[in-house]
């Protein structure tokens, strides 16, 4: 994260006595990647955090993928993926690659174990349904529209407020941050970036447990997942600073930047991984040339793959397309607006389309849960009308 922010109580200096108010020693911990070079968070527990009663081996975490195939373009329909289960255990991890894997989640329950994954950052997009994330560094609320950005090491739970809650989910093993070139060399986001440190929501609200007993936490690590049952909460933070935490970005507070002609991809770039790019395609004022051509026009990304989760609207360059809907355009195959789209755009003045593109620089994988909901039809749809 571009700033500092801290929560809760803190010693005057780092790596100095922080007593209880019984005389005890409060536990300092240090939280931080990439060995001590980049950011960090330093948090002051109630109990050793090394501590853990008893530990399970649960299984392998690891992502199956099977066979791509011919190359073509693909849709999935994830309006009826199954629903139950908790956030975590909801999760369908339908396409990735070593460098990320993108999913859906749809849960009825609230969780009732904490989780951490400690070898990715997540990103977990709200698309319906409301609630709180829970972690050691306080409360994080969240409702539709919200990206919430987990780093990894973070134990948290999340509970629904809603009967019912739809993720599309983002996981990465390198950091998931704002681009650079919307940041100045001290961190700070640009005037012409199109989102500033005000639209990014915090943990303000520290949620402090001594309770002793059973705590179960699972932890993703090594691509397994283990139980460990502490005993005590792990919640136990009096309080922390640093610029490691969870945040919250809402995509209704994305400002879409637009132009005379059309605008590229990348003006819609939201986040940045490795080897990969978030964007957010948000309702705003198509070009205003006056022989702008709204649609994209067909474009060849020899070297990346195109995600796109469809959550609102229609978007004027898709054909056959619902909501709900993921389409995947690998590299090595020009893709663009189906026939009759490019016409029927020009003299639109806006539009109200609300989704979300992941970009990434390798060849992506597919899933035996996205064959089972691939929309087989959806290369022909190029084929209809004249050709021209």
């Amino acid at each position: 994260m571009p700033f500092y922010h801290k929560v809760g109580d803190i010693p005057h200096k780092r790596h100095t006595q922080f007593r209880k108010p019984d005389g005890g020693l409060y536990r300092e911990e240090v939280m931080g990647l990439e060995g001590f070079h980049g950011i960090e968070s330093i948090l002051y527990h109630h109990y050793l955090p090394p501590r853990v009663l008893k530990v399970e081996d649960l299984g392998p975490a690891s992502n199956g993928y099977t066979d791509f195939g011919a190359l073509r373009h693909r849709a999935f329909r994830t309006a009826d993926l199954p629903a139950g289960g908790d956030p975590v255990a909801a999760r369908r991890v339908l396409l990735g690659n070593n460098d990320v894997t993108l999913g859906l989640s749809r849960p009825t329950q609230s969780m009732d174990y904490f989780y951490r994954n400690a070898q990715a950052y997540e990103c977990w997009f709200v698309h319906e349904g409301a609630g709180t994330l829970h972690t050691q560094f306080g409360r994080l609320p969240f409702m539709p529209g919200d990206y919430l950005v987990i780093p990894y090491g973070t134990t948290w739970q999340m509970t629904l407020d809603t009967p019912e809650a739809r993720f599309f989910v983002i996981e990465s093993p390198s950091q998931i941050e704002p681009p650079k070139r919307y940041r100045n060399e001290w961190g700070q986001l640009l005037e012409h970036s199109p989102y500033c440190e005000r639209d990014i929501r915090v943990p303000t609200d520290l949620e402090t447990h001594t309770e002793r007993g059973e705590f179960e936490v699972r932890v993703k690590v090594r691509d397994r997942i283990t139980r460990h049952v502490l005993d005590h909460h792990p919640f136990d933070v009096v309080g922390w600073d640093g610029y490691l935490y969870p945040w919250a970005l809402s995509i209704h507070d994305f400002e879409p930047i637009t132009g005379r002609i059309h605008q590229p991809p990348p003006v819609h770039q939201t986040f940045a991984g490795h080897n990969y790019v978030v964007c957010s395609f948000v309702p705003r004022l198509f070009d205003y040339h006056p022989q702008g051509i709204p649609a994209p026009y067909n474009h060849s990304n020899v070297n990346s793959d195109e995600v796109i989760y469809y959550c609102e609207g229609n978007f004027m360059s898709r054909k056959g397309v619902d909501k709900y809907d993921i389409t995947l355009h690998p590299s090595g195959l020009p893709h663009g607006p189906q026939p009759g789209a490019t016409e029927a755009s020009i003299g639109k003045e806006r539009t109200e389309e609300l989704a979300v593109m992941v970009d990434t620089f390798h060849p992506l994988h597919v899933s035996p849960a996205a064959l089972e909901i691939e929309k087989s039809e959806y290369m022909a749809s190029w084929l209809d009308g004249d050709g021209v």
